[in-house]
């Protein structure tokens, strides 16, 4: 049956949304605590999953127009609509879970994302100034009498 096919789907689906959810919460994780050696290898991993999610959507939209075509309802094409046309009570609770669930997944993953690149601008945004005030001088006086550069060794905090 399609409807068990499609449902199948969406489990795979929801598995991926809550890898991602997780990648991101890592990404985050290492970006606050300084651990910026990691980071290009966690979002390897994110566009990794998103590749994962992106190639499983075609599938699963083939599935809908086959799931709506065998309930008789060719024109729904969105989990919702199919939600509306089950046949039965029971595929009505299973359709909407899996619609309750992506949904949530959906709106987490766009707040983690949101947070995690605040992170990486404040971090960019550290680290250019930091680079900036590398040329700046240090409020020293040469022999002359005038202000010396910093052309000498700095210490940075690269846990910053």
């Amino acid at each position: 049956m399609a409807a068990t096919d499609l449902s199948m789907q969406l489990l795979r689906q929801r598995e991926l949304l809550e890898l991602m959810l997780f990648k991101l919460e890592e990404l985050e994780m290492l970006v606050t605590t300084g651990r910026t050696r990691w980071v290009q290898h966690a979002t390897t991993e994110v566009e990794r999953v998103a590749k994962a999610l992106a190639s499983g959507a075609m599938l699963r939209d083939t599935m809908f127009v086959d799931v709506a075509t065998e309930w008789g309802a060719p024109e729904a094409t969105t989990l919702r609509e199919l939600v509306e046309i089950a046949p039965t009570d029971a595929w009505r609770e299973v359709m909407g879970s899996h619609h309750a669930v992506m949904t949530g997944l959906a709106e987490e993953i766009a707040q983690k994302r949101n947070t995690v690149n605040q992170h990486l601008r404040t971090a960019l945004r550290v680290t250019q100034e930091t680079i900036a005030g590398l040329g700046e001088p240090t409020g020293e006086y040469a022999a002359s009498g005038s202000l010396v550069g910093g052309r000498g060794s700095r210490l940075l905090d690269v846990q910053v």
